[in-house]
């Protein structure tokens, strides 16, 4: 199973998308019927929230009518990421701030992991995708909002450790071409902080077949 860290709607990508002046079949449809959260933050963040909602949505494996991709919001818990939202809804569900101290934040995001640790059982390993480094999600000496929840079956990726987020979403975009999953490992107790990695190698393009012509 899968936690996705929210897109910051207030860059320049999202306040275009709440204008009401972009033209686009994705902003129509959120100043009208909705659109899915997911596909919305997608846009909003780019490469890196595209990455990571690709990824999990090649390896979850959850099964018994759980869903298996919940995106973290700041002030409405955890919500799957094909949940359709209107302009007012994706306006209340970001609003306030994500930290550990803020109670509008904390408190639907207890609750909602609380009521999913207990479907999950003890089985599930949660594979948290976004920071790893900050406060905002599981940093222990700042309350451990979900390592205190989830315990040794919080993991993330190993490879997360010294990656901007430009990098982690590139990443995650060659595993699911790839098909080869990351190795993950438990939050609790493990080095958040590292050598910042080397920017990832531009993919080699096949040379194109050569024909003979008799």
């Amino acid at each position: 199973m899968f936690l996705l860290s929210p897109a910051n709607i207030g860059g320049i990508r999202g306040s275009r998308l709440m204008s009401g002046l972009m033209r686009s079949d994705l902003a129509t449809r959120l100043q009208t019927k909705g659109a899915p959260l997911g596909e919305i933050f997608s846009f909003v963040s780019g490469l890196y929230f595209r990455g990571k909602l690709a990824y999990s949505q090649k390896f979850a494996k959850v099964t018994d009518g759980v869903r298996p991709v919940y995106v973290i919001t700041a002030s409405a818990g955890l919500i799957p990421y094909e949940t359709v939202v209107t302009l007012d809804r994706l306006l209340e569900i970001c609003a306030g701030d994500v930290d550990i101290t803020n109670e509008k934040y904390r408190g639907p995001l207890d609750r909602d992991a609380n009521t999913l640790s207990d479907r999950v059982g003890t089985d599930c390993q949660i594979v948290l995708l976004g920071s790893i480094a900050t406060p905002k999600y599981g940093q222990p000496q700042y309350g451990q909002p979900l390592l205190e929840i989830f315990g040794e079956r919080l993991l993330f990726p190993a490879e997360f450790v010294g990656r901007e987020d430009m990098s982690r979403g590139g990443l995650m975009l060659r595993c699911v071409s790839s098909g080869v999953e990351l190795a993950y490992i438990p939050l609790a107790g493990a080095t958040r902080h590292g050598t910042r990695r080397p920017k990832l190698a531009r993919p080699v393009k096949k040379a194109a077949a050569e024909f003979i012509v008799s």
